[in-house]
């Protein structure tokens, strides 16, 4: 019985509903999921109002933007992820708060930038492409597509919305270590998202870094992920035995955003054992 424990709804990025995800996971026969959704929790707290169908165990979820460790340095967002977290707790709420504003206040300086480069969007445009879900890069990428500035979502981030491209406005993040204080403080159990992505320079550099983050508080590595290529999977299972960290895999599932990827099983051939859920559960 497989699970996934990364799976965003469209309260952040993702194209289906908290109740969708519950009932798609419950017919595909998952044993277990965590929807983790970048910087919210609205997402988690719907699929609890909804209801938990029997077949499947559900740990609350989210996946925090933070600042990378001081002397270590990545190309995009550097990504935290939190299972089993308190839904309510003050302190986690107020900070996903301020980087969901911070969201918030970035995207008209990406429409704005996208306008002076002659690509004619409005931000009420992409609104009514993002619904009720936290608006962000994404759904301006799907705008672009849908109006033929772009040929697909990715070629809108690797020619305008990425890093380093012209429209592209950084924002506010955490640091790496009050991302892990947070999700610790909150019950959960903080966790490295796909280190592959990451861009590490090397095997020595990644131990550094785990090393470093788990003198803050780090109890995961996420070692499943449909990216992973199989010599790296097995590199993150070494490094998590040695360093005795929980293990995680998901499919970082977004619905119709990244089409290829399906639920549970990525691009068809993606598989998380139970036992993961077991170990994370039987730590909280």
């Amino acid at each position: 019985m497989g699970i996934d424990l990364h799976i965003h709804s469209n309260a952040s990025d993702g194209t289906l509903t908290p109740p969708e995800i519950l009932s798609l996971a419950a017919k595909l026969q998952l044993g277990a999921i965590a929807i983790t959704d970048h910087d919210t929790i609205d997402g988690v707290k719907q699929a609890l109002q909804f209801g938990i169908p029997p077949s499947v165990q559900f740990l609350t979820g989210v996946e925090i933007s933070a600042t990378p460790p001081p002397l270590f340095h990545c190309p995009g967002s550097f990504h935290i992820l939190g299972y089993g977290i308190r839904p309510e707790d003050p302190a986690l709420n107020h900070t996903l708060f301020q980087l969901q504003d911070a969201r918030r206040n970035r995207n008209p300086r990406i429409i704005e930038r996208l306008n002076n480069l002659g690509i004619d969007l409005t931000l009420e445009q992409v609104r009514q492409i993002a619904g009720d879900g936290l608006l962000g890069r994404p759904h301006i990428a799907r705008l672009m597509v849908q109006k033929g500035f772009a040929d697909s979502i990715n070629d809108a981030f690797d020619n305008y919305l990425a890093k380093g491209k012209p429209a592209y406005v950084d924002k506010f993040r955490v640091d790496t270590s009050q991302a892990i204080s947070l999700i610790n403080a909150a019950g959960g159990i903080p966790v490295l998202a796909h280190p592959y992505l990451l861009e590490s320079e090397s095997e020595k550099k990644l131990e550094e870094l785990i090393v470093t983050m788990k003198a803050m508080g780090l109890k995961g590595l996420e070692v499943y992920y449909p990216d992973h290529p199989p010599e790296h999977t097995a590199l993150y299972v070494r490094l998590a035995k040695k360093h005795d960290l929980l293990m995680t895999g998901g499919s970082d599932f977004h619905g119709a955003l990244k089409p290829e990827i399906q639920l549970g099983t990525g691009r068809g051939d993606f598989f998380v054992p139970y036992a993961f859920y077991e170990e994370l559960q039987h730590q909280l």
